[in-house]
């Protein structure tokens, strides 16, 4: 059993630490306010069976808190009150420095915490290294300097979160659709260097690569580009094949019909496809941002975006050579084809390839087997998100959504200078998130129960749940708020790629951004956690049983009267999104821990339930729980996603078919959750395990060979939209091994 320091390092759980602390507070007293010492061993044993009842590394803080905790509950207020003082002198003591430590521990790989933060960043490289010891001084800065004493205690208790703290003085924004066809058309600059309008689809291939490379490194969330904007560069290179054949031909002196000499073109340019595309998923897979990462990008497939049939003919191309590549997969360091985490893939499901006998249905035949073997691609309902939205359109990265362009009905104009602008023409490629804020559901529900009373009725809990919301509800957007004044005044200097090149906008040099933050043209969004837990701490019903069900929809609704309220006031595009936690489903349920202990049903895992999602360890069926969700996914706007956790699929296609068909007629975002290990000490190609070591601790083992180390091989889990390569921290753990499947 261990515990986490404050720098973050892992250490043994240590009781007779406990013990010399009490003695310490305890010698300074008078003899008759004194601990017996039989009664300080009783209580360093209690917090030690705490400690082993909670299945995870308490903290410091905890440890400490349980101390004065159980000091107080045998009576001795003067030995409490000594080890309070000495804990308030030690704190004054840290705080001339309060990064230094954690820091160290970056360095020197020891900081546990840092380590799971993030399921696609490794902590031993020094890029990562760097980016984390720069965003522990940023968020020190952060906390101390340019955040309300209010929001950053709030994001201490878990009370909200206020996401990706460590970018905010950089005044920098979450996600956004790039608008790679301005780019391509009409040229951009990267690294001071002009780029002009591409001769070929490989070479515009390339240059995609080096605009996703340059996007990450100004901005810390998704990023999505369109496969539908390199489609017209298929014809570039049909063109310029045909001419370079034609020179060919006239050399050697040789005659060929049209119909060969069209065979032989069109050979060419899949040939050249193949190898534009393996430059997309070859560069995006080995390309490094700035903070140590691969780029967090989306590749959307949309045929009906196309806008001609020749086209939609070529982007068909390209959508099957981009599910064909990664049927297949990458390469590991041992040279086995394993699934990588990036790029993302969305396949739009729609009229035309949804069933058999539709044109494009082989495509969608090819997406499922896609899916079964590398759990990608997503998939969008055209006929749903007509429903929703009136438009279709990919997300910012793994959930978040823009709201539908109301700026352009508006007659607004052309904010952003775009070179593909297009009078009264809808735009979604472009904008942007500002940031998140997300609430966590299941403190307002049990604070709710607390101040209501043991013996109080389900009525008074959810009044005062209502006023406690409400209260909550403020303390968000003024917290969205700090993130959106944060970015005004941000001059398009700043990042020249994305304000002043065509990623997003073609402001001039040293213009500020202000305008863009406006009119819906991006989006802020309001994030929630714990729905599950939130319902089933007030009234004791799960969301799949109807009065659960009831309440979860009435939350929904109120957090969309929330936003649209303080969307009226300020001409700001709040929206609802149901956030993806990471490593924040961990820190969540550790302060819920801490503040109301363990509450069977509630608090009793070390992880919170998803946004609306139906628990993981609830036995539901596949399209029960999808019509369930859509219900929830239709009132989080700004951003959602629903899954089902399914076997190895890949002799069973059919399966995998008729889930995406009840998707195109159901819910308008889902994916199929799947598993995809290998073991590189025995070659064991199947689900690698989560099983508990000597100490309690959640380890990853090969079932066949019993190799737990990590770094021999290769596991990849979808943990909050992407799916994550690098290990997660305990509390994601759990959930992953907790998991039931929804098809048997």
């Amino acid at each position: 059993m261990n515990i986490i320091k404050r720098s973050g390092e892992e250490a043994p759980f240590d009781r007779s630490k406990i013990v010399v602390a009490i003695g310490k507070a305890n010698a300074t007293v008078d003899d008759a306010d004194k601990l017996t010492e039989a009664r300080i061993q009783r209580i360093a044993q209690q917090i030690e069976e705490f400690a082993a009842a909670h299945d995870r590394a308490l903290s410091v803080e905890e440890i400490q808190d349980l101390v004065e905790t159980k000091i107080q509950e045998a009576g001795a207020h003067a030995v409490a009150k000594k080890y309070i003082t000495y804990r308030f002198i030690q704190s004054l003591k840290r705080q001339h420095n309060t990064t230094d430590g954690e820091i160290l521990t970056l360095i020197n790989c020891t900081n546990e915490e840092a380590k799971q933060e993030n399921a696609n960043k490794n902590p031993t490289i020094n890029s990562v290294q760097r980016d984390y010891m720069a965003g522990a001084v940023s968020k020190d800065v952060t906390k101390r300097l340019l955040l309300p004493e209010e929001v950053v205690k709030a994001h201490d208790a878990g009370i909200l979160h206020f996401h990706d703290m460590d970018y905010y003085a950089q005044r920098m924004h979450n996600c956004d659709l790039v608008n790679l066809e301005d780019m391509l058309q009409n040229g951009t600059v990267i690294s001071g260097t002009t780029i002009d309008r591409p001769h070929s689809f490989s070479t515009a291939c390339n240059i995609a690569t080096q605009i996703i490379a340059q996007v990450a490194s100004n901005q810390y969330g998704g990023q999505s580009i369109s496969l539908t904007h390199l489609a017209p560069f298929v014809q570039v290179s049909r063109e310029k094949i045909t001419q370079e054949l034609d020179e060919e031909l006239a050399l050697v002196g040789a005659q060929v019909d049209a119909a060969k000499k069209a065979e032989i073109v069109e050979k060419r340019v899949r040939d050249e496809i193949v190898r534009g595309v393996q430059t997309i998923q070859y560069q995006v897979v080995t390309l490094m941002t700035t903070n140590g990462q691969a780029p967090f990008i989306t590749v959307y497939m949309y045929l009906n975006e196309a806008r001609s049939e020749q086209e939609k003919k070529d982007l068909a191309v390209i959508i099957e050579e981009m599910l064909k590549q990664r049927i297949q997969g990458v390469k590991n360091e041992v040279g086995v084809y394993v699934t990588p985490a990036f790029p993302k893939l969305i396949y739009v499901l729609e009229e035309d390839n949804v069933k058999e006998g539709t044109p494009y249905f082989y495509l969608t035949e090819l997406a499922a087997k896609c899916t079964a073997k590398r759990m990608v691609p997503d998939y969008i309902s055209e006929k749903m998100m007509l429903e929703l939205k009136g438009d279709v359109y990919t997300c910012m990265g793994c959930r978040s959504f823009l709201t539908p362009d109301r700026f352009t009905d508006a007659g607004i104009g052309n904010i952003s200078k775009a070179k593909n602008y297009t009078p009264g023409k809808h735009r979604y490629y472009g904008r942007f998130n500002q940031g998140v804020v997300t609430i966590n559901l299941v403190d307002v529900a049990l604070s709710a129960v607390r101040a209501a009373g043991a013996d109080a009725s389900e009525d008074a809990r959810l009044a005062k749940f209502w006023e406690i919301f409400d209260e909550r509800m403020e303390l968000c957007h003024r917290a969205l708020n700090c993130r959106h004044d944060r970015l005004m005044g941000t001059l398009s200097d700043a990042a020249p790629i994305l304000w002043q090149y065509g990623a997003l906008a073609r402001l001039e040099k040293g213009e500020k951004i202000d305008e863009l933050l406006f009119h819906g043209y991006s989006t802020i969004s309001l994030g929630y956690a714990g729905l599950w837990e939130c319902v089933y701490a007030l009234i004791g019903k799960k969301l799949t049983e109807f009065e659960g069900e009831a309440l979860g929809l009435d939350i929904m609704k109120k957090l969309n009267e929330y936003t649209a309220k303080w969307k009226k006031a300020s001409d700001i595009d709040f929206s609802i999104y149901g956030t993806p936690l990471e490593s924040t489903t961990y820190r969540f349920a550790k302060c819920l821990q801490e503040r109301f202990g363990i509450v069977k049903g509630v608090t009793d895992k070390n992880y919170i339930t998803n946004s609306y999602h139906v628990h993981v360890t609830e036995p539901i069926d596949a399209f029960d729980k999808l019509a369930l969700e859509a219900k929830f996914q239709k009132l989080s706007p700004g951003g959602a996603i629903s899954y089902v956790e399914v076997p190895d699929m890949q002799h069973n296609i059919p399966a995998v078919l008729a889930i995406m068909q009840f998707i195109y007629d159901h819910i308008m975002y889902a994916e199929l959750n799947t598993k995809s290990d290998y073991c590189q000490v025995c070659g064991f190609d199947g689900e690698i395990q989560v099983v508990k070591d000597e100490h309690g601790k959640l380890i990853w083992k090969c079932p066949k060979c019993g190799n737990t180390d990590q770094n021999k091989m290769n596991v990849a889990r979808r943990t909050c939209g992407y799916i994550g390569s690098q290990y997660w921290n305990q509390g994601r753990t759990q959930e992953i091994k907790e998991r039931v499947l929804h098809v048997s």
